[in-house]
């Protein structure tokens, strides 16, 4: 197997693996220094065994003969202490990679996760802001003079005034039932007004005229028809966001008297004594 295979990418272990990685490189460390002196006093024991031979032999022959130590005896011995000094900073820089290493991967794993940890609180933040800080409402639906047109009033509040958000409103959709099906009618806002960035700091009013032009519609209730209305808006709290944005979408239904609509008869078919309102608001469905 290749030595290059039993090296673990480092950017797998976990910080346990790490640890035990480490700990074996000191172990290692610190035996190549045990073995690196051992082996430095033996070369020392050799050199002083060998001086010692020639000086014993030189004796033996006479003074005439004696010969100078060889120097490459001790060019050797120079060369592999040298070499055995040299391993262990080839460990210790290893060791320090390694830890370097690591401290970066830490760092920027640590970066990483503080960074989505802000981004989740902030969002949840802005949520909270944009669905429970904010109370809409259906005011009231009345007769428009043309008598074949509504007017919808509808009111949006900021419940903590003291952090104001920013809201655009798309224009309002209306729905008209039919048979089983819901179908888009003609709505549109007063005086032609486009939608704009709107700071909410406490309670504003916006107004929709819309117009059910459907000729069969569905009568769930006697003598009156189903109506949804659609409100999406986008909120943030900062007037130019980023991705900082909640998409919010609101539903209303009412049952809508027709214009011209008989009272009598729809008091006759529901039982009901008073004047038929002209519309009744239903829960969300």
């Amino acid at each position: 197997m290749k030595s290059a295979e039993r090296q673990p990418v480092l950017e797998t272990l976990s910080n346990t693996e790490k640890d035990a990685l480490i700990l074996r490189l000191w172990d290692d460390l610190r035996e190549e220094r045990a073995r690196s002196q051992r082996l430095a006093q033996g070369q020392d024991q050799a050199v002083a065994d060998v001086a010692g031979a020639s000086d014993l032999l030189a004796q033996q022959q006479g003074p005439d003969r004696r010969q100078p130590p060889s120097s490459s005896v001790n060019v050797n011995v120079r060369l592999g202490r040298g070499l055995g000094l040299l391993r262990p900073k080839v460990v210790i820089g290893a060791i320090a990679l390694v830890a370097l290493a690591f401290g970066i991967d830490a760092a920027i794993s640590w970066r990483q996760r503080d960074w989505l940890e802000q981004k989740r609180l902030a969002g949840l933040a802005l949520e909270h802001a944009a669905y429970s800080g904010v109370f809409v409402e259906l005011v009231k639906v009345a007769y428009e003079p043309d008598q074949k047109s509504y007017r919808l009033t509808m009111a949006m509040q900021n419940l903590d005034p003291l952090h104001p958000i920013y809201v655009m409103r798309s224009p309002l959709r209306v729905f008209e039932q039919s048979g089983l099906t819901w179908r888009e009618v003609p709505a549109r806002a007063p005086n032609g007004v486009s939608p704009v960035v709107v700071k909410l700091a406490d309670r504003q009013i916006y107004e929709t005229i819309f117009e059910p032009n459907l000729k069969e519609w569905t009568e769930l209730l006697p003598g009156y028809m189903h109506i949804r209305f659609e409100s999406s808006s986008l909120i943030s709290q900062r007037s130019e966001p980023e991705d900082d944005i909640v998409d919010r979408t609101d539903r209303y239904f009412v049952y809508l008297k027709p214009h011209g609509a008989d009272d009598e008869a729809i008091r006759k078919r529901m039982k009901y004594s008073g004047e038929p309102p002209v519309y009744i608001p239903m829960p969300p469905h």
